[in-house]
């Protein structure tokens, strides 16, 4: 379901891992006269791909994606497709997620249970240059603060999530085990954890990683 011939519609890419909700999305928004799919992607790697190649005006992005997730993908269309604008459309409705998508250049941050109507009219306000926040995500994201884990602690947070041991954390990104140790010591205290398994719920719940 792309749209091949798009005239002055405003031309979308709808990145989505599952093939459910871009059908949905892209379903919904076809039935808008200004608005036309022309790709899709099921992860952040082909997202980028397509951008680079089909130079939609605005990327209707997800988060968690298999592989590259949407943070990066946002990060790297703004770099090989610079007038694509972002707008991410999330299930995941975490402050340091917004936080996240805006730092790598995303133009707007909605959730999946927005009605039609008001997702077509984001996509419209994204790509005239506005910027459009969920707006109680937009509160939230004030009174937590910004992430305060440096990118490898998010990093060896992330692979402690699957109960992987220091040893093994060390050996996926080329530390010690000591050095990774010291980074998971220093994201319990910033998170205010009591320990490894806490420290990545709140950071997860937070959506610091």
């Amino acid at each position: 379901m792309v749209n091949g011939s798009t005239g002055d519609a405003i031309r979308l890419l709808i990145a989505d891992d599952q093939a459910l909700v871009r059908g949905a999305l892209g379903a919904l928004l076809e039935l808008e006269p200004d608005l036309a799919v022309v790709g899709m992607a099921s992860d952040g790697t082909e997202a980028v791909r397509l951008a680079e190649q089909l130079r939609p005006d605005v990327c209707l992005m997800d988060i968690q994606m298999p592989g590259m997730d949407g943070v990066e993908a946002t990060r790297r269309i703004r770099e090989v497709s610079e007038g694509t604008r972002i707008l991410v459309v999330t299930t995941f409705a975490r402050p340091g997620y917004l936080r996240s998508a805006l730092d790598a250049g995303a133009s707007g941050f909605i959730v999946k249970d927005t009605p039609a109507e008001e997702l077509a009219e984001a996509v419209r306000r994204v790509q005239s240059g506005l910027r459009v926040l969920d707006p109680v995500l937009a509160a939230d994201s004030l009174f937590d603060g910004a992430n305060p884990l440096s990118d490898r602690e998010r990093q060896v947070l992330r692979l402690a999530a699957d109960g992987r041991s220091a040893a093994a954390i060390a050996a996926e990104v080329f530390l010690s085990a000591g050095t990774v140790r010291n980074h998971l010591s220093a994201a319990i205290g910033k998170t205010g954890a009591a320990n490894r398994a806490q420290a990545v719920r709140l950071a997860l719940d937070k959506g610091w990683i």
